[in-house]
C-alpha cells in the first residue's frame, strides 16, 4: 500500500505541474501581450516626442528666417546710407563754411539758400529710412554711440562729458550706423 500511496503522490505532483504548465501557458500569452503593449506604447511615446521636437524646430527655423528677412529688409541701405554720409558731411561744413558776410550778398543768396535746401532734403531723406543723428555734446561718453578722439581738460564739465563734436555719428533704426567722432572732457592736471 505504501507503494500505491507513493504513486498516487506522484501522480499528484504530475497533475499539479500539468495544471501549472496549463496556467503557466494560459498567462504567457498575457504577459506576452503586456510586454508588446508597453513596447509600443514607448515606441508611440518616442515618436510623439520626435514629431514635438521636429515642429519646434521647424517654427525656431522659420521664425530666425522671418527675423533675417525683416533685418534685411530694415537694413538693406546700410552701406549706401555710410557712404552718403560723407556727402551730408561735405554739405554741413560747405554751410558752415560760408561768412555771414557772403551769406548777405546778394549775388550768392540763391546759392547758399539752395545748398541749406538741399541740406535739410537730406536730413528729411534720412528720417524717412530711419537715419537720425547722434547727440552728442553735453552727453556722456558713450562707447557704443561715441569714439573718444581727445582729451579736453576742463574744470567746467565732469570727465567724460562730451564737450566736442569732431564728426556727427548716425544711428539707423536701433543700429550704429556711424559713431561720432569727439572730444570729451578730463580734469584739468
Amino acid at each position: 500500500m505504501a507503494k500505491d500511496e507513493t504513486m498516487s503522490t506522484s501522480d499528484i505532483n504530475e497533475n499539479d505541474a500539468a495544471d501549472l504548465r496549463e496556467e503557466t501557458a494560459e498567462a504567457a500569452p498575457e504577459v506576452a501581450e503586456h510586454d508588446r503593449l508597453s513596447a509600443l506604447e514607448a515606441d508611440l511615446a518616442e515618436a510623439k516626442a520626435a514629431i514635438l521636437y521636429a515642429q519646434a524646430e521647424t517654427q525656431n527655423v522659420r521664425r530666425r528666417f522671418e527675423k533675417e528677412a525683416q533685418d534685411a529688409k530694415t537694413y538693406a541701405a546700410t552701406a549706401f546710407a555710410r557712404d552718403v554720409l560723407s556727402v551730408a558731411d561735405n554739405l554741413t561744413r560747405a554751410l558752415s563754411a560760408i561768412p555771414p558776410e557772403l551769406r548777405d550778398d546778394d549775388k550768392l543768396k540763391g546759392l547758399v539758400a539752395g545748398l541749406e535746401a538741399t541740406g535739410r532734403e537730406l536730413d528729411s531723406v534720412f528720417a524717412r529710412h530711419g537715419i537720425s543723428k547722434i547727440v552728442a555734446v553735453g552727453e556722456q561718453l558713450d562707447p557704443n554711440r561715441h569714439q573718444a578722439m581727445m582729451e579736453v581738460p576742463s574744470s567746467d564739465a565732469e570727465p567724460g562729458t562730451i564737450l566736442q563734436e569732431i564728426q556727427a555719428g548716425y544711428m539707423i533704426r536701433d543700429r550704429l550706423l556711424r559713431p561720432a567722432l569727439v572730444g570729451v572732457a578730463k580734469t584739468p592736471e
